[in-house]
């Protein structure tokens, strides 16, 4: 017997303000927000009590506070919530072969070669919330479809706490009732268009037919939503996804003005990305520099590397080669980021021979890597950058 609905979207429930609240239950059952404070902080997470205020992800805080007086303000705490996220996974992995993860806190499940072991999807996803609940702690929901796009949807409406399914013989029925917005590749300007043509409902959507999207949105971008409106997709879980990137950015507090401090700012985020490349056990083949400046315009640059790194001078080399490239001065910098990409396992890099760079840069990474495993990262660093910030702003870390 093979089950009808075989893959499940699993999510945790405001995940970074529920990694808070196990190591702070007085937090519990208050609106709670996890971001940067001051003028330019950001809210990274909020709780769904701080939900019911209006109050979400990418708010500025200043406007949170506002609207939501009671607000309890955490900093984020990356490291924790990757450690706690590598406990969620392990356990899910130990009841599921095929795992595919899309972020830090959820994955799309494969749970077709399950069927000896559990009646139906449902209690499969019943029993991964009842042992992440019991062994660590957290609350997540389940959506179980026939397929990723629906049980996406479906994971939507299993929030919070819950499971929802879209059962295989009324699933036209219940897709078509979501609202268009809620499916994937409707932003703001397709919404609009669709808005044009009467669309509300994602039944409304496959009511237009195929060749009125295509008309109207490209012969590619037409045809994909209109088979998603008819609940098509093809595509299957791929197990053992691996994150695309690790990136260091931060909102200043302060605009930053003068070459030197943007330049320092640029090799300080560059060995931060270091440490963080180095504990995921990756290595970088590209370097991004992000910077967005005072008047929120945003550039990057990028550059592809010889061969993968994960050094702390091979990254700050390139970076600040990026940052040069990008002639900025006399700019003010609201926001400087610091990205690895095309990452690849430590285990399986190969690096080439380089002549234009001492060989003691590999021996003092891993000195220098040792030592921050031992005593924090701060506790030794770059004589350029190793100073106290006095422009703290917002740091995010992200994977």
């Amino acid at each position: 017997m093979r089950f009808t609905e075989p893959i499940i979207h699993i999510d945790m429930d405001a995940f970074f303000v529920e990694c808070e609240r196990l190591a702070h239950p007085e937090l519990r059952g208050r609106p709670v927000a996890v971001g940067g404070g001051g003028n330019r902080g950001v809210i990274a997470a909020a709780s769904y009590e701080a939900r019911r205020f209006g109050v979400h992800s990418a708010m500025p805080t200043v406007r949170a506070r506002r609207i939501c007086p009671q607000l309890v303000l955490v900093p984020s705490d990356h490291g924790r919530y990757t450690e706690i996220s590598r406990e969620v996974f392990a356990l899910i992995e130990q009841e599921v072969p095929v795992v595919e993860r899309l972020s830090i806190d959820e994955a799309f499940l494969d749970v077709s070669g399950l069927t000896l072991l559990h009646p139906d999807s449902r209690t499969v996803a019943e029993h991964l919330r009842s042992r992440i609940r019991e062994e660590v702690g957290l609350p997540s929901s389940c959506g179980i479809a026939s397929n990723k796009f629906l049980a996406k949807l479906a994971s939507g409406k299993a929030k919070p706490d819950g499971v929802f399914v879209i059962d295989t013989d009324r699933q036209l029925a219940i897709l078509h009732s979501f609202d268009v917005r809620a499916m994937w590749g409707v932003g703001e300007a397709t919404y609009a268009g669709l808005e044009r043509l009467g669309v509300q409902t994602i039944g409304d959507l496959a009511s237009v037919g195929e060749r009125a999207l295509q008309r109207n949105f490209g012969t590619s971008a037409g045809a994909s939503l209109f088979r998603l409106s008819m609940g098509i997709d093809d595509r299957s879980v791929e197990p053992h996804g691996e994150a695309k990137s690790v990136s260091n950015e931060q909102t200043y507090e302060a605009d930053l003005q003068s070459d030197e401090e943007i330049r320092s700012e640029v090799m300080r985020h560059a060995d931060r990305l270091s440490s963080r490349l180095r504990h995921a056990g990756v290595e970088a083949k590209t370097v991004v520099l992000k910077v967005r400046f005072d008047s929120f315009e945003t550039i990057t640059r990028s550059v592809t590397l010889a061969s993968p790194t994960a050094v702390g001078q091979d990254l700050m080399v390139a970076a600040v080669q990026l940052l040069e490239r990008a002639a900025i001065s006399g700019r003010r910098v609201r926001l400087i980021g610091v990205a690895g990409a095309g990452l690849i396992p430590n285990t399986e890099a190969v690096h080439q021979l380089a002549t234009d760079r001492p060989a003691t840069w590999d021996d003092l990474a891993e000195a220098v890597g040792a030592i921050r495993d031992r005593f924090g990262h701060e506790s030794v660093g770059p004589a350029v950058v190793h100073h106290k910030k006095e422009n703290p702003g917002v740091d995010i870390d992200a994977v």
